[in-house]
């Protein structure tokens, strides 16, 4: 299988939930898919809330750092490029929609539901198996030079 977007385009990023450079993070690999990524996580016992059950805190992580390179990737087919462009988060919310557990691989899928030149509106979703754990919405933004997260890609 392809490398996700993460690792082609910011094998250097730190970023907790999806920075491969990152050995503590998340390190989510998101593949392109239709009109969006998918990526599958693998829960770890130091994720739980409690018992068994993945942390609120880890599903927001997962949702808002898939739906930025969502955008990303959105951005840079429509801009006909050959690298996305950095994006961060303007806005985020999620939805936690029964308890996670942690022992099964969870799916995350996005799609892209508005395309605009410099922003991207996301819709996000976490399940286990055919349950619908949790769902969000994002928007992102593509930053410009001057912007702190400019170059954190590279």
């Amino acid at each position: 299988m392809e490398p996700g977007v993460q690792r082609k385009y910011a094998p250097h990023s730190i970023c907790f939930g999806c920075g491969p450079a990152n050995e503590k993070g998340l390190q989510i690999d998101s593949h392109v898919h239709e009109n969006g990524l998918k990526a599958v996580f693998h829960p770890q016992s130091h994720h739980q809330a409690f018992p068994g059950m993945l942390c609120g805190g880890i599903i927001g992580t997962l949702l808002d750092c898939h739906g930025n390179w969502t955008a990303a990737i959105a951005l840079m087919k429509q801009a006909n490029q050959s690298e996305p462009p950095c994006t961060v988060t303007a806005s985020y919310s999620i939805k936690l929609r029964r308890p996670t557990p942690i022992n099964n691989p969870l799916d995350i899928t996005s799609k892209v539901l508005e395309l605009l030149d410099d922003r991207v509106k996301v819709e996000i979703q976490l399940h286990d198996g055919d349950k619908l754990c949790a769902s969000g919405e994002g928007l992102f933004v593509a930053v410009k030079e001057g912007h702190p997260a400019y170059h954190r890609w590279s």
